[in-house]
């Protein structure tokens, strides 16, 4: 026995149960998901033993959306943590707050795009409004 091959190892020639085990392992999450609904379809102890087998080997819950939501939250706040080299700290304080006042002025920025829109469209009704009764009128004493 070879140092590099562990006594663990897979048997050179698997059978059919080993293959398709490997086979749905390559595929994922999804492929074993669909045989456990095609083995509830043609026979239904074949379904609960495959769904049996994939909780059992943690094969359904292996990686559960706790873990991942967990794991990008502190990824989030990873970039807030000091790194320990003090030049790096001090350029990357120096980005975000140069990225916060550039936020903060791009903001602004659309704020008082906003309120020009506005302002334009308040001032169009304003001037449609005031024209409206005089064209009534107008034409009210055209037709007199």
């Amino acid at each position: 026995m070879t140092a590099s091959a562990p006594s663990y190892a897979t048997p050179a020639n698997p059978g059919w149960l080993r293959r398709a085990e490997g086979w749905l392992d390559q595929r994922g999450r999804p492929a074993w998901i669909v045989a456990m609904i095609l083995g509830f379809i043609l026979f239904w102890p074949l379904g609960l033993a495959l769904l049996g087998y994939m909780i059992w080997s943690k094969r359904m819950f292996g990686k559960s959306c706790r873990t991942r939501r967990t794991s990008s939250f502190q990824q989030g706040y990873a970039a807030l943590r000091p790194s320990g080299n003090s030049a790096f700290d001090a350029y990357k304080a120096d980005t975000l707050r140069r990225l916060e006042d550039e936020q903060k002025s791009f903001e602004d920025f659309l704020r008082r795009l906003r309120d020009a829109r506005d302002k334009a469209e308040f001032d169009q009704f304003m001037e449609d409004r005031s024209r409206s009764p005089r064209d009534v009128k107008e034409e009210d004493r055209a037709e007199a």
